[in-house]
């Protein structure tokens, strides 16, 4: 068992006085229940229940005042009350509408107690701004591991020294880029990671991507119950891995007969299931930065190693010297957007690229940050050569901008090309992608 970063951010959950029940998110097999077990280990008394068995779902769905509800929980498991702290936890939610609802009464009935709810398909089933009691619960999302994490599970925590000190990476550049193409090469899912930490053998997982897929399958069967939009799901779970980093046409995805309507929805059924984001533009210079709905989107998946194995490049990935020739540059472009989002546990945080009005430059993303919102380029070449990015900077209150690239850490004081305006070029290699904002605030003109 590798520590995940989020732990961190649940024992500051655990210490405010004024904490309410947790919701964690997170799609399939990402590591919530792992997780909270680990969490568990800071309490006096642990209760876990999980409403895919019947037993369990029963018990909560029981029509109880709700202090003989807690007593009898706590009995069932055969856990003295008085016993604190003490954090219960509620697996698989979704099953029961009823349990949902209980959990707004431990909130102001019983606020000593700490409670967490899961649900693998909780975002797909539950429409979360009508069902769940708002105002009384708190969100977390659990995301695929980042690199971080990644080479924690390898056993090379000392890196981590690296990335907390860009200046001092130089040095070990070629090394955190090798580390850095694996991370891509097997992804976040945490049952690859540490199936990959114990061998180090590639073809070991494929076996645990096949059971991924099947699962997320699965789980359409079980919960979609339109017909047709059941098998566009399934189409795209299948087809949408090979279009990652990409911009997508909704109508007739992936050479299919389906409408854009008909797309469009089963795409935002995969995002609630977070198994993937459609990134829109915006034109936007400064915050907020407002995705534009009615233009193309860019497709950008869970996870980098499910997409290696479903769109067939992982052999053109283990022989690269550099992600950037790789499939066009597409899965450069995932892994970076993979590890703009473990930045924070927000549920709400989208990315976002832009657009300069009808023209074609493209900025790759751009991030918000300290009420500002600063260009990301993924991209080798010279300075001269980010013409999309000089053309943000120009338009923008900002004079900082953002490279990502497989060359080594710099910074460059640099001017656009057309209006001669001086610039901060930070030039950050992949493996810095998750220490991003605190290079903002150190190196930042802004």
């Amino acid at each position: 068992m590798f520590e995940r970063e989020i732990l961190k951010e649940m024992r500051q959950w655990k210490m405010s006085e004024q904490h309410k029940p947790l919701v964690l998110r997170g799609a399939r097999q990402v590591g919530k229940t792992t997780v909270v077990n680990e969490f568990s280990k800071e309490f006096s008394t642990f209760l876990s229940f999980n409403l895919d068995r019947e037993e369990d779902r029963a018990l909560f769905d029981r029509v109880l005042p709700f202090g003989d509800f807690v007593n009898t929980l706590f009995a069932m498991k055969q856990k003295r009350l008085d016993a604190s702290p003490a954090l219960i936890f509620i697996d698989e939610i979704q099953n029961s509408p009823r349990a949902i609802s209980l959990l707004r009464y431990f909130k102001e009935e019983r606020p000593d107690l700490y409670v967490i709810s899961a649900g693998s398909l909780l975002e797909n089933v539950v429409d979360l701004s009508a069902s769940f009691p708002v105002g009384r619960v708190e969100y977390m999302a659990l995301r695929p591991c980042s690199f971080l994490e990644f080479i924690s599970a390898l056993g090379q925590e000392n890196m981590s020294y690296f990335i907390d000190n860009p200046e001092s990476s130089i040095a070990v550049h070629e090394s955190m880029m090798s580390l850095f193409n694996q991370y891509v090469i097997v992804g976040g899912m945490p049952e690859a990671v540490s199936k990959y930490a114990d061998n180090h053998d590639i073809m070991v997982l494929n076996g645990i991507y096949e059971t991924l897929l099947l699962g997320y399958k699965d789980d359409v069967e079980k919960y979609v119950k339109n017909g047709k939009l059941n098998d566009i799901v399934k189409f795209l779970i299948e087809k949408c891995w090979a279009f990652a980093g990409q911009t997508v046409k909704l109508g007739g995805f992936g050479d299919s007969d389906y409408r854009a309507k008909e797309v469009g929805e089963a795409f935002r059924l995969l995002q609630k299931a977070m198994l993937l984001e459609l990134v829109y533009p915006t034109t936007s210079t400064s915050v907020p930065a407002l995705g534009e709905m009615k233009r193309m989107p860019k497709l950008v998946m869970l996870d980098t190693g499910l997409t290696n194995y479903s769109a067939g490049i992982r052999r053109d990935l283990i022989g690269a010297t550099d992600i950037l020739d790789v499939w066009r540059g597409h899965i450069a472009e995932q892994a970076v957007a993979q590890e703009l989002l473990t930045l924070n546990n927000k549920v709400s945080q989208k990315r976002c690229f832009w657009v300069k009005g009808r023209d074609e430059a493209e900025v790759d993303f751009v991030w918000t940050y300290n009420s500002r919102l600063f260009p990301i380029e993924v991209k080798n070449g010279r300075n001269s050569h980010l013409r999309s990015l000089h053309s943000f900077i120009e338009a923008a209150p900002i004079k900082t901008g953002v490279r990502v690239w497989s060359g080594p850490f710099s910074v460059d004081d640099v001017q656009t090309v057309l209006k001669k305006k001086p610039f901060r070029l930070i030039n950050l290699p992949f493996y810095l992608v998750g220490n991003l904002e605190k290079i903002l605030d150190k190196y930042s003109l802004d």
